[in-house]
């Protein structure tokens, strides 16, 4: 059985969201660089969603045995299992 995955979310509302979002990857991708997780530094682990006009959300999916490690280092707004 793989292990259950996990989606980080941040949210960012406004007018500049899309642009804040944008800006918010780029570092998010500097960090898991950093740290190295480049495993989680692909298209299909990290990315921006938009919800509407002004609000968009950047996201990561992670393993679920290092959430705390994410908690304590980025301090997502939401997280939610990720379905198979």
């Amino acid at each position: 059985m793989s292990e259950q995955k996990i989606r980080l979310k941040w949210d960012f509302r406004g007018p500049e969201a899309k642009q804040t979002a944008k800006h918010f990857l780029t570092h998010l991708i500097e960090f898991l660089h950093k740290e190295n997780l480049s495993r989680y530094n692909k298209e299909s682990f990290q990315g921006i969603e938009q919800a509407s006009t002004n609000f968009y959300s950047v996201f990561l999916i992670i393993e679920s045995k290092e959430l705390t490690f994410f908690k304590e280092h980025l301090k997502p707004h939401r997280a939610f299992y990720e379905e198979s």
